[in-house]
């Protein structure tokens, strides 16, 4: 076991998302504690440990997938900014021809690729910040959950959306409609996701599924 999933483990247990119940991920319980945990001693700035909590705009988002395979069955995915890897799994059990999980955060990547073995998902992992790019990426479809709660990453984020949905690529955003969610999106679907209060202040929240 390496350093990364040493961490991984010891800040998680295994668990399901409760818009997802059919899966298991390796989750915290509490995110200030998981974040101190992470950080330690150092001073430099650490990543949050998104990867450890099942955000709601992703937990809607795997779920229109689980529910509507058509959209990815056979296609080359990219699930972006992936977190946990909780919306690439979902990809890879509903039928993708390939899934690739993005993530910049080591500590992310090794989280997916616990994830991914407890579901038996065929995930590839690539740690990479791939936004600077306005290349075509190698995918059918990206799939972006969350992507969409900070200004600066909000505007990044979206140009780098805007470019791959201009070469073809199909864009679909999952994101309980936070202040930096861009306009010119269509919902396709709406969720109550529960079990968000000790993520968002609220019992229940409601997000959608939207696409570019």
């Amino acid at each position: 076991m390496d350093e990364h999933e040493a961490v991984v483990r010891s800040l998680t247990r295994v668990a399901a998302p409760p818009l997802l119940p059919e899966l298991r991920l390796h989750l915290a319980d509490e995110p200030f504690a998981a974040w101190e945990a992470v950080a330690g001693e150092r001073t430099e700035d650490v990543p949050p440990p998104f990867w450890a909590f099942p955000w709601a705009g992703g937990q809607a988002l795997g779920r229109h997938v689980l529910d509507h395979p058509g959209l990815v069955a056979g296609r080359r995915v990219l699930d972006l900014a992936s977190g946990s890897g909780m919306v690439a799994v979902c990809a890879a059990l509903a039928g993708a021809g390939h899934v690739t999980a993005c993530d910049v955060d080591p500590l992310a990547a090794t989280a997916v690729r616990l994830n991914a073995a407890l579901n038996g998902a065929r995930v590839d992992v690539l740690c990479a910040d791939v936004l600077a790019s306005r290349a075509p990426v190698r995918a059918d479809v990206i799939l972006a959950g969350d992507v969409c709660y900070d200004p600066d990453l909000a505007e990044v984020m979206t140009a780098f959306l805007r470019a791959q949905r201009r070469h073809g690529v199909d864009v679909l955003v999952g994101d309980p409609h936070r202040p930096y969610l861009p306009g010119g999106l269509t919902v396709l679907a709406r969720y109550d996701v529960p079990g968000t209060g000790h993520l968002e202040e609220r019992a229940v929240t409601p997000a959608s599924v939207l696409r570019l």
